[in-house]
């Protein structure tokens, strides 16, 4: 792509240039302008195809989209366009039995499905020599899958949609929420009221046979767009998709869904107990418009204005105020209706009455005031800025082809939606609030956090959930399968050309006299620029004050309140003005200021910037108001079982006396002992440019960069010593450490101990991570097919080294249904075991070498991307070609190798297993794996009562 992308030249074709296929338009590029040039064709059977060349990195990203999501679904049968979401990766006709996700990557790619109301995407990115592999690949799944399609897949994925459920939904903080939502907000029937999930009694009650009827109505390549981009030729991509897709029969004709809009007569009060969460929630949403509808961008902006930044209407009334830990606003919006919802988190004790009140009344003093010019100016730079990024890589802009094409038929739709929203004026916000906001009835739900909680109003409205359907049915009878029929070998798997080529960004380096060491690396591909300051030291200073861990978090949330010349409101106001960002935050070894911007606003951002380092003014107000929000949060992750089982097993693992036990943000006894003269006094110490690193990538070169930045060689210099982590305990023998989550759905496993390595980029951490590859690395790895797509146990299960300038530990993890947890824990370590006993193979290590030697290609597409191989370079001091050196390693890796670091590197029978779950229904299982079970509270600490269970019964 050149610098800033382009406006169009439209031509529409009506002859038929290739055997199947026809033209229907082009759009150029122009300077000066935000669009993604491209191709569309359309072939004989329906297909819809986009084709955008993008030769700045040597990928290719291939997306099909199909127009059907939920809302093609019906009462009672819900839940299919997201089940089918699993089964396209379950194998076709000429692809074997969990080969998608191997084949792809072992080329070296990526890949993934989502779904949502509308529409349902397949999509990967590959190295560009393996654009007939994913061509081919898609092709199967959509002409060849349902003779793969058997009932023991059906119930497979049926399971592992339920750990789905159980994982983002009903075990976890605020996970139902969006379900009462809909099932209260849209009319019994109305396919928007119930999730893209579905309802699980729906696929409980349908076989495979009921899946394949939806498959076979909604899944032709008249109802699909098959978008291509990145480093391709269109000639040959056209070639490509004749020969695999343009045989493949058209399917039923699809015609565009129409309901009526969704009104609401009164307030409808709603509310449910949670058990997972700390802050009770009250959400207020009402009905609005569809996704593309011309009140969309002036809703938008209200949001904004109403719940968006520190000048917005609800952060003064309830963030400012202490009376919240977080209040937002905002509007969404899909093919069939909108919802402009508005929520807060008050801190406990709180009422959620007075809650509702004072919602009312933001909104009355909004109404009162108005909208200004410079909410008007900071809508537009935020959109402008969004926009831009969102052209950062390939797969973003081919997303934005396939979204454009699905929902308007006009994949350049980027043009007017630019020009929808850069005409909002005050006049139209005005008009969307008293139209769909003002005095109108919403759905208002309170999540409560105790049993005997309150509701912000009690309950008047329950969903309706039975009776006949009173929405439009499909009619599913009469249809076939017919498959396509050719003159070549589909069972045959392409053979791709020589991987290409990939060239490390070109690096410059620098270093000022106060010592911080700049790394930078120019890149036009859009007009942005992205700046991290890393100051070393971070959580790991607080080793010698155990008793205030947190205060590398807090400090570094303090940097962006107030400053000497701007109130933390001021700064967040001129920062939306520019639709910049700046960051900041600690983990555990270091502190990071991350800055982002388009170019054209890069010195007002660098001013800010400077403003943030050099200047924080540390008031009182600012730091009771942060470490209110810091301790409330920690207290918080002791009610989530992700987060109990993740600082449980940290705790285990590097021991009591290591900074590392407790996590970065701290806990509540270390957080409530941190004072405003502490965070001072860490700034003044801790924060010199004698331990930092600045790494710049973007639309500047380091001529131009450099004088901008030159506001940091008066940054005071001091001698910053950073301790040593204490040695942690080590562990006789596996234990299983059970924390008990009363009715839990899951259960949360971490397995693991602390390595003695740190990081290194070409040494033995390095090996060990290709060791690892195999076992819980990779997608089709053996713990992840084991747990997720044999048993279905879990949506996901993984295992890692995590090290970096001090040993980190090894860990296997997942969230697994209640009722197997003592056997996942099992197929844990019985996957450990044999990888540790038996190792690999030479076809293990063949797919190792393939997939990871071959997905450079893909490793510096983005800024961010780019910005985190500058900063291992910087901070580890490596030669700029370290991936030269990492993949002659995996070149020269061999099964004797690997086997003998797994051998060394996973001591199964000195690991510790912490489980956070229901203990009445899960101790006796797991007492019968023969572990010793010590019983442990949510902070992980041991219980008076450890009482053996009695497995003899």
């Amino acid at each position: 792509m050149k610098k800033l992308l382009m406006i169009t030249s439209m031509v529409a074709i009506a002859v038929t240039n290739y055997a199947q296929t026809k033209l229907i338009e082009k759009v150029e590029q122009k300077e000066g302008k935000i669009v993604i040039p491209y191709e569309k064709y359309e072939l004989d059977n329906g297909l819809t195809l986009i084709i955008h060349e993008d030769k700045s990195d040597p990928l290719v990203h291939v997306d099909v989209t199909y127009h059907v999501g939920s809302a093609r679904e019906e009462l009672n049968k819900s839940g299919f366009a997201h089940f089918f979401e699993h089964m396209m990766f379950q194998g076709s006709d000429n692809v074997a039995d969990e080969e998608h996700f191997k084949i792809v990557s072992e080329s070296g790619g990526t890949l993934n499905g989502t779904t949502n109301r509308d529409r349902t995407n397949y999509f990967e990115t590959l190295p560009k020599n393996q654009l007939e592999t994913a061509l081919w690949l898609e092709a199967d799944r959509m002409g060849f899958l349902l003779d793969a399609v058997t009932q023991k897949k059906f119930e497979v994925q049926r399971e592992t949609v339920k750990n789905e459920k159980g994982q983002n939904y009903d075990n976890s903080p605020y996970g139902q929420w969006r379900e009462i939502n809909a099932r209260s907000l849209y009319p019994y029937g109305h396919p928007y009221s119930w999730l893209t999930i579905g309802i699980l009694e729906d696929l409980d009650r349908v076989d495979v046979t009921d899946l394949k009827k939806f498959f076979l109505r909604w899944y032709g390549p008249n109802n699909a767009t098959v978008t291509v981009g990145g480093d391709v030729e269109v000639d040959e991509v056209i070639k490509l998709v004749e020969k695999y897709f343009g045989s493949i029969p058209r399917g039923p004709e699809v015609e565009p869904l129409k309901l009526e809009p969704v009104t609401i007569d009164q307030d409808r009060y709603v509310s449910y107990y949670d058990k997972n969460i700390r802050f009770p929630a009250l959400l207020v949403t009402f009905p609005t418009v569809p996704q593309y509808h011309p009140d969309e961008p002036a809703l938008d902006c209200l949001a904004e204005i109403i719940g968006t930044g520190r000048s917005s209407y609800f952060y003064k009334s309830f963030v400012e105020t202490q009376k919240a830990i977080q209040a937002s606003v905002f509007n969404s919006t899909s093919e069939l209706a909108g919802e402009f919802t508005m929520f807060v988190l008050p801190f406990p004790g709180k009422s959620l009455n007075e809650f509702e009140d004072e919602m009312r009344t933001a909104l009355q003093e909004f109404e009162n005031n108005g909208v200004k010019d410079e909410d008007i100016q900071k809508f537009k730079a935020r959109y402008e800025s969004r926009a831009v990024n969102g052209l950062a890589t390939v797969s973003g802009k081919v997303s934005q082809l396939a979204a454009y094409e699905t929902y308007t038929g006009n994949p350049n739709y980027i043009q007017k939606e630019l020009e929808k929203y850069r005409a909002v004026t005050k006049e139209d916000v005005m008009r969307v609030y008293n139209k769909y906001i003002k005095g109108k009835p919403a759905v208002i739900q309170s999540v409560l956090a105790s049993e005997d909680g309150e509701p912000a109003k009690p309950d008047n409205f329950t969903p309706q959930s039975e009776g006949d359907n009173p929405f439009p049915t499909t009619d599913y009878s009469g249809l076939t399968y017919n498959k396509a029929k050719d003159s070549f070998d589909r069972s045959v798997k392409p053979t791709p050309g020589a991987s290409p080529l990939v060239s490390v960004p070109e690096v410059w380096t620098a270093e000022t006299k106060n010592g911080i060491k700049v790394i930078g690396t120019e890149s036009k591909e859009i007009p942005t620029v992205a700046i991290e300051l890393t100051i070393n030291g971070g959580h790991k200073l607080e080793a010698n004050m155990l008793d205030k861990s947190g205060l590398a978090a807090m400090t570094a949330s303090m940097l962006t309140e107030s400053t000497k010349n701007y109130t933390a409101e001021q700064l967040s106001e001129e920062l939306l003005k520019l639709g910049s960002s700046i960051n900041a935050y600690a983990d555990d070894n270091t502190t990071t200021i991350s800055v982002r911007t388009l170019t054209k606003n890069l010195d007002k951002t660098i001013a800010l910037f400077e403003e943030v380092l050099k200047r924080p003014a540390f008031t009182e107000a600012d730091f009771e108001r942060v470490k209110k929000q810091q301790l409330e949060g920690v207290k918080s992750q002791e009610k989530q079982p992700a987060s109990i089982a993740s600082n449980v097993y940290r705790r285990l693992i590097y021991g009591d006396n290591n900074v590392y036990s407790v996590p970065a943000s701290g806990i509540e006894e270390t957080v409530s002992n941190i004072t405003l003269d502490d965070v001072k006094s860490f700034y003044t110490k801790y924060y010199s440019p004698t331990v930092s690193e600045l790494v710049i990538v973007g639309d500047v070169s380091k001529k131009e960069i450099m004088p901008k930045l030159e506001f940091l060689k008066s940054w005071e210099a001091k001698n910053v010593t950073i301790p040593d982590a204490q040695a942690s305990t080590d562990i006789d023998r596996t234990k299983i450490f059970l924390v008990d989550k009363e009715s839990a759905p899951q259960s949360q496993i971490r397995i693991g101990y602390l390595t003695d390595m740190t990081y290194d980029a070409t040494g033995e951490y390095f090996e060990n991570y290709l060791m690892n590859y195999n076992l819980g690395g990779a997608f089709n790895s053996r713990i992840n097919l084991n747990l997720r797509e044999d048993k279905g146990y879990t949506y996901g299960a993984r295992s890692y080294f995590s090290s970096d300038d001090d040993p980190g530990p090894y860990t296997a993890s997942a969230g697994v249904r209640a009722n197997v947890t003592d056997s996942a824990v099992a197929e844990f370590m019985y996957e450990i075991k044999l990888y540790a006993d038996k190792g690999i193979d030479e076809s293990d290590l063949s797919f190792m070498k393939n997939s990871i030697g071959q997905r450079e290609s893909r490793s510096y597409e983005a800024p961010w991307q780019k910005t985190g191989f500058l900063r291992r370079i910087v901070h580890y001091d490596l030669d700029t070609d370290y991936v030269k050196q990492q993949n002659k390693i995996i070149n020269n890796m061999t099964v004797d190798r690997i086997n003998e670091l797994a051998k060394e590197n996973l001591p199964y029978d000195q690991m510790n297993i912490v489980v956070v779950g229901d203990k009445a229904s899960i101790e006796e299982g797991l007492a019968r794996l023969g572990y010793d079970i010590i019983y442990v509270d949510e902070k992980g600490n041991i219980l008076e009562d450890n009482t053996k269970i009695d497995t003899s019964k």
